[in-house]
């Protein structure tokens, strides 16, 4: 299951995401964001559904509109059942190669919960210190190289913010698992 880029934002590439088994579904069928998908190989070409039944992960991005070196991830979503496997940080990971060598400096993503987060630091990101008006985590990844802060006091900084929340009782056994751990090792 490899990744494929299906365009960037100026290619307009679109998606027919399953509103039952994705979040942010939606998203996906606006036309200015680039997209990547890792496809189930048993089932791509499937022709006939109103969906793209063959996606199993999906990342929409774009550039930020004030810093042309920096390229922002919006939208990253893992079909319901295969959450847990590694497709999201794979997926983000991959888009972070091509953002190099498209020539963009920092690949950035605002998260809105402490699996999202978990999952980006699997994929070299770091939090910032920063969080966005709606209350969402900015983390940050080097486009060129690893990145320079995977500390363990960064890590917590981010699940400390989490904490202080009105949580799931998931989200809450979560993050009493993470207290005190250093970050998650990245995957190649």
């Amino acid at each position: 299951m490899d990744p494929v880029l299906l365009g960037w934002p100026s290619d307009s590439p679109m998606l027919r995401l399953d509103y039952r088994r994705f979040s942010y579904a939606g998203k996906f069928v606006m036309s200015n964001t680039g997209k990547a998908v890792i496809r189930d190989p048993k089932r791509s070409g499937t022709i006939g559904s109103e969906f793209d039944d063959d996606v199993l992960a999906a990342v929409a991005f774009n550039a930020d509109r004030t810093d042309p070196g920096t390229l922002w991830l919006r939208y990253v979503t893992v079909r319901e059942d295969r959450r847990g496997e590694g497709l999201g940080p794979d997926l983000c990971r991959f888009v972070v190669d091509r953002a190099a060598a498209r020539g963009y400096d920092r690949v950035r993503i605002a998260v809105n919960n402490p699996f999202a987060y978990e999952a980006l630091y699997r994929a070299g990101f770091s939090f910032t210190g920063e969080t966005t008006g709606i209350a969402e985590l900015v983390l940050e990844r080097p486009a060129q190289r690893v990145p320079d802060d995977r500390s363990t006091e960064t890590y917590q900084a981010g699940f400390d913010e989490y904490r202080a929340r009105d949580l799931s009782p998931e989200e809450r056994t979560f993050l009493g698992a993470k207290r005190g751990r250093a970050p998650p090792r990245m995957r190649r």
